[in-house]
């Protein structure tokens, strides 16, 4: 997957009314999941995601310990969003991540956070969008 398409596929499940706030969206998840995980994660999930993408997570600073409602705060204020919105775009994000990503890599993300973190992962491989 390219960065275009990545971004499209998140604007279109977010019903987001502009790509740029896609990318304010996409940037925002990402850059906050990168300092949650550990750096060698961050880096391995970064690899397989499309170039320009990968640099939200690549430019995160990776290893910090936070719970999952901070994760959403963080998400929040990154992409001037209210929390609930917060946490379906961190959602919506990790969908699409889902499909550019190897399901092992996907796991290893999984495992590096802790159970309060599972409602990020609630909609991959979901049929819960309209079509695209």
């Amino acid at each position: 997957m390219k960065h275009d398409e990545f971004v499209g596929r998140v604007q279109h499940r977010a019903e987001l009314p502009t790509r740029g706030r896609a990318i304010r969206v996409t940037r925002a998840v990402l850059t906050t999941l990168g300092e949650r995980l550990q750096p060698g994660e961050a880096s391995d999930l970064a690899a397989e995601l499309p170039l320009e993408i990968d640099w939200f997570i690549h430019d995160a600073d990776s290893g910090q310990i936070f719970d999952y409602q901070h994760f959403v705060q963080r998400v929040a204020e990154r992409a001037n969003a209210e929390q609930a919105d917060a946490n379906y775009y961190g959602q919506v994000v990790m969908d699409v991540v889902s499909e550019t990503t190897s399901e092992n890599e996907l796991e290893e993300v999984k495992d590096q956070l802790p159970e309060d973190y599972d409602d990020l992962f609630e909609l991959i491989g979901e049929d819960y969008y309209p079509e695209e």
